[in-house]
């Protein structure tokens, strides 16, 4: 399963050269991953009242093309590994108008137990919906 998550770049988004800060894609992978998580049948609301949470391990971004103030974005999240204790994601962020693309990026993310911090095993109940989303 591939989401694709629209968003508008705001003007607090940009910076001094009227282009969008580069941190701001980093947040925007994150919009995208929670998208997909929704689409997959899962909410992090839900994740974390059963005592999971899911923090990035890795992140990486290769910067393209500038964004800029008032683009309306494509934000495109597709599933790169899952095992019962990470799973990866890959991401396009594009311009809607002409499909440009501005930055492509990567995280990867473990299921952490909330209360201890420790990385821990995802139970059948997330994992068969994240293998079933993965196989789309």
């Amino acid at each position: 399963m591939v989401t694709r998550t629209r968003h508008h770049v705001n003007f607090y988004d940009t910076d001094a050269m009227a282009v969008v800060h580069h941190a701001n894609y980093i947040r925007w992978f994150e919009i995208g991953r929670v998208d997909f998580l929704r689409a997959a049948g899962i909410t992090l609301g839900e994740l974390m009242e059963d005592g999971y949470v899911f923090p990035i391990t890795e992140v990486s971004a290769k910067y393209v093309s500038p964004g800029r103030f008032d683009d309306m974005l494509v934000i495109v999240t597709k599933p790169a590994s899952l095992t019962r204790v990470k799973m990866a994601f890959d991401y396009e962020i594009r311009r809607e108008a002409d499909d440009g693309l501005l930055v492509t990026g990567h995280t990867q993310n473990v299921f952490t137990n909330r209360a201890t911090g420790k990385i821990t095993r995802l139970p059948e109940k997330y994992y068969d919906k994240l293998k079933a989303a993965l196989a789309e």
